[in-house]
């Protein structure tokens, strides 16, 4: 091996070398900020939760129906509620497009409500939890997969045999299927493309 050899050698050895270095000091950066982006998500989670407490009048006759166990009179409330944070005064004017920007810390407060007084057997994130049980994902709500919609309906009480139940013939009582409500909001009349946009919100905003 001559010189010119040997000094492209010796190069090529500094540079691997500190290609190392650079891919070690780059591991050891992202284990650093790693739980700072976990952290950045848990804050901006918190101060959305916060922001829609501070509206928390709002919430007040939900909380009355939920607390004196009036799970019709709620379902229809959180139809209410739904309708005013969007600012519409019906479901026909929420779209599928409108629903993918609700606001998650809404929703969780819509959630937590309906979570602390059925004894956590009522509420959004119980039934986001049902469709990731029989399968669903994000990718699900994307492609709009009717098969698992009907698995799912079918696990909160909402189909019998091959047919979706109306909502005067659900069971509007803690002996109802886990999961069950609200159920009046998922009525829509856009039928499966809301209910895959809504479930695919409910994903995005982690309950």
């Amino acid at each position: 091996m001559n010189d010119a050899e040997n000094a492209l050698s010796e190069q090529l050895a500094a540079i691997q070398a500190q290609l190392q270095q650079l891919g070690t000091q780059l591991n050891e950066l992202q284990a650093k900020v790693s739980p700072l982006q976990q952290l950045s998500k848990q804050v901006t989670k918190i101060e959305q939760r916060l922001l829609a407490v501070g509206d928390l009048y709002r919430y007040q006759q939900l909380q009355d129906h939920l607390a004196a166990h009036r799970w019709y009179e709620a379902d229809q409330e959180t139809i209410q509620l739904i309708q005013e944070i969007e600012g519409v005064t019906n479901l026909e004017q929420l779209t599928p497009d409108d629903i993918r920007t609700f606001p998650c810390g809404q929703l969780q407060v819509l959630d937590q409500l309906w979570q602390s007084y059925s004894e956590e057997k009522f509420g959004f994130s119980v039934q986001v939890r049902i469709y990731q049980e029989v399968g669903g994902t994000f990718d699900t709500t994307i492609a709009q997969d009717q098969k698992l919609v009907e698995q799912w309906g079918e696990r909160l009480g909402w189909r019998e045999g091959d047919r979706w139940r109306k909502c005067s013939e659900l069971d509007f009582s803690l002996e109802a299927p886990l999961g069950c409500h609200p159920s009046g909001w998922w009525n829509s009349p856009y039928g499966s493309k809301m209910t895959n946009y809504f479930l695919g919100r409910l994903l995005i905003c982690e309950l």
